[in-house]
């Protein structure tokens, strides 16, 4: 049991295995199905938003040109683990998160230092170590239905085995299939707050 407990931490999604099933009144036989739909669904997710969405530990190298404010690209950031400037690490007096870690608002967060930083020598770039994204106790909501609706929208998909199609059409005499698209419009809509604006 406790194997099984482990298996369900360690699964990449946005919902956890046994709530997708109660919701879905899927049964333990389907399983397998059960946990690639999700997984899959929320890899989907991230692609479509253009971000990492789950929490994990990130490496950026950021190129320095004596701008004392850089963005990071995951959020919301939990921590920032390390920052390191010519090989060395920099002291947490000299730079700070906006907005502060551990605010799970869907921002983009950024590094603001100190002005003593253009002190260094050679400085071409800033290499920082953070985790963002959300956990499995605090995804959003709409993100988690998101994520259930795609996946149940996968596995029916995959139960009927008409993998891409969505169903016979006829008309002028003649009959055809036609395509799906590839992912329902009210994920898209549920997605488009958290969708990484391009400039």
């Amino acid at each position: 049991m406790k194997v099984e407990s482990n298996r369900q931490n360690k699964l990449y999604t946005l919902i956890p295995l046994e709530d997708f099933k109660a919701l879905l009144g899927v049964d333990d036989r389907e399983d397998k199905i059960s946990r690639f739909c999700l997984v899959t669904s929320t890899l989907t997710i991230e692609q479509y938003c253009r971000r990492r969405l789950l929490r994990k530990k990130h490496f950026e190298r950021i190129g320095f040109f004596g701008d004392l404010f850089l963005p990071l690209n995951e959020y919301p950031i939990t921590e920032v683990l390390a920052v390191y400037v010519n090989g060395e690490i920099l002291e947490p007096d000299f730079y700070e998160i906006i907005p502060d870690c551990g605010i799970d608002e869907d921002i983009p967060f950024s590094l603001s230092f100190s002005p003593a930083l253009r002190r260094y020598r050679n400085l071409e770039a800033i290499k920082i170590t953070y985790t963002a994204g959300y956990s499995h106790n605090n995804v959003p909501a709409d993100l988690a239905s998101a994520c259930i609706e795609l996946a149940a929208w996968n596995m029916n998909r995959y139960r009927g085995r008409r993998i891409g199609m969505t169903g016979n059409v006829r008309g002028s005499g003649r009959d055809g299939e036609h395509f799906e698209l590839s992912m329902p419009e009210n994920v898209r809509f549920l997605l488009e707050p958290y969708k990484r604006k391009v400039i």
